[in-house]
């Protein structure tokens, strides 16, 4: 008495229609995932980008690191703020998370 039962090749017809099945849910998850997390992160970084090129001289901003001051000089990777008087420090242009508006500075 065999153990083992007979295994039979299905028909080539059935075999490409349950592959596309197959990956059917691995194709709308990775749809859900564009639309939940990539594209709104893709947005920030969009809008981010156009901040920074859009920022001057005279600019109050907040860092990541939370210092608030007014920049005095931009360049094409760092950024002069000025946290006090006579007081400057130069910091990476991508680490200036947001442009706050004028006058800001003197409410605080």
């Amino acid at each position: 008495m065999p153990f083992i039962s007979n295994a039979f090749a299905q028909s080539a017809a059935g075999s490409t229609e349950s592959n596309l099945m197959s990956f059917l849910p691995l194709i709308l998850m990775f749809g859900v995932l564009y639309f939940i997390m990539i594209r709104p992160q893709m947005k920030r970084q969009k809008e981010h980008r156009n901040m920074l090129s859009a920022m001057a001289k005279g600019d109050e901003v907040v860092t990541s690191g939370g210092i608030v001051g007014k920049v005095t000089k931009v360049s094409e990777a760092y950024v002069g703020v000025e946290i006090a008087d006579n007081t400057e420090v130069t910091v990476q242009k991508a680490s200036i998370t947001t442009i706050l508006p004028k006058g800001t500075i003197k409410s605080l």
